[in-house]
């Protein structure tokens, strides 16, 4: 499996979830907020795939199978606070990655030397809105606490080591785990317990095997270029 096209699927993947929310947000804001970050995932998606073949191609023609995307960034929205647990996870995860990638002076490091600072606005994003909800009003509180332990189980797999990436992976699994508990806490959640929420499974994205909700969305992610081969802007 190419390093590239993990990388790059989960950002392509997130991207495509995030701009779904257009027309969507709960406040005009938001939207804008979201999309701003859509957008720098699909820049960091572009550099990726175009480092394993062309970018189109690779985003629209593949089946499902051959993508090699994190489980936990091809899940559906949800409400609001599912996409935050979502983003809250996924982006402390990336930054510390990038983090390191950039350190290392590998194939990646110029890539992640620049995205880093990208997504620590993400991070920092999902953060602000987590304390928000987490320590909001009773509802609130209820929503993110139900979309944390939900999501929760899909955060194993990334920390399954990738070919080609030379990462400290025990480091990066407790510099994210220190990092996400210390924010839960601050919002008055509850870090979700295996006990409840099921086990923290490594998952199998990065093998081709998705979650059901995968192939609607890339069917429609898919559906205009594939309805009109050829066809360019």
């Amino acid at each position: 499996m190419s390093a590239a096209l993990a990388l790059g699927d989960d950002a392509l993947v997130l991207s495509h979830r995030l701009g779904e929310w257009a027309g969507h947000a709960p406040v005009l804001e938001e939207e804008v907020a979201l999309a701003n970050i859509a957008l720098d995932l699909l820049g960091q998606a572009r550099t990726l795939l175009s480092f394993v073949g062309d970018e189109d191609e690779l985003a629209y023609l593949r089946e499902e199978r051959a993508f090699r995307n994190l489980q936990l960034v091809e899940q559906p929205n949800g409400d609001f606070a599912h996409t935050i647990a979502r983003q809250l996870y996924f982006s402390t995860f990336q930054r510390l990655l990038f983090v390191q990638l950039a350190a290392g002076g590998g194939e990646f490091a110029g890539l992640a030397a620049k995205a880093v600072k990208e997504v620590a606005y993400h991070q920092d994003h999902a953060e602000q809105w987590t304390l928000r909800l987490g320590d909001g009003t009773e509802e609130s509180h209820r929503r993110m606490q139900r979309a944390c332990d939900a999501l929760w189980r899909f955060t194993g797999e990334m920390f399954q080591p990738v070919e080609g990436l030379d990462v400290d992976w025990e480091a990066l699994r407790g510099g994210w785990l220190e990092s996400v508990t210390a924010v839960l806490e601050r919002a008055a959640l509850t870090v979700p317990d295996t006990a409840t929420t099921g086990a923290w499974s490594a998952g199998a994205g990065r093998q081709g095997l998705h979650t059901e909700p995968f192939g609607r969305m890339l069917a429609e992610m898919q559906h205009l270029h594939r309805s009109h081969p050829g066809a360019s802007w």
